[in-house]
């Protein structure tokens, strides 16, 4: 995870879910500069397949301020989107709905990545 992710979620008025602080609690964090192509940050774009129907879903995951699920911009503070914050293409996410159902999903591709493209502020 960057660090610039890290200050700006730390600043969120707001409770975290079990996944997002577990994220942050294994986490390591190093300059935006310095994060892979091919992790999942902050306003990144990327797709997913989920294990169980094998659905192909295109997310962006953003702040609380600018989420739309529906349109697929999935908060960070959103069970979803803090467990796929600092994933790696081809690895694994997982979280719970509220009601405790289990899902998984495999961080196919990442698509855009902000710091990828040189943008290191945003």
């Amino acid at each position: 995870m960057n660090e610039l992710d890290l200050a700006r979620i730390s600043k969120l008025n707001a409770p975290f879910p079990p996944e997002l602080n577990a994220a942050l609690d294994n986490a390591e964090f190093i300059k935006p500069q310095d994060i892979p192509a091919d992790v999942v940050t902050m306003n990144s774009l990327f797709t997913i397949v989920e294990t169980e129907s094998g659905s192909t879903n295109k997310l962006m995951l953003c702040y609380p301020s600018d989420a739309e699920p529906a349109k697929g911009y999935i908060s960070v503070l959103s069970p979803v989107g803090a467990s796929l914050l600092g994933r790696k293409a081809g690895t694994v996410a997982q979280w719970a709905t509220p009601n405790g159902e289990q899902h998984f999903a495999v961080v196919k591709e990442i698509l855009f990545q902000p710091e990828a493209s040189g943008d290191y502020t945003t």
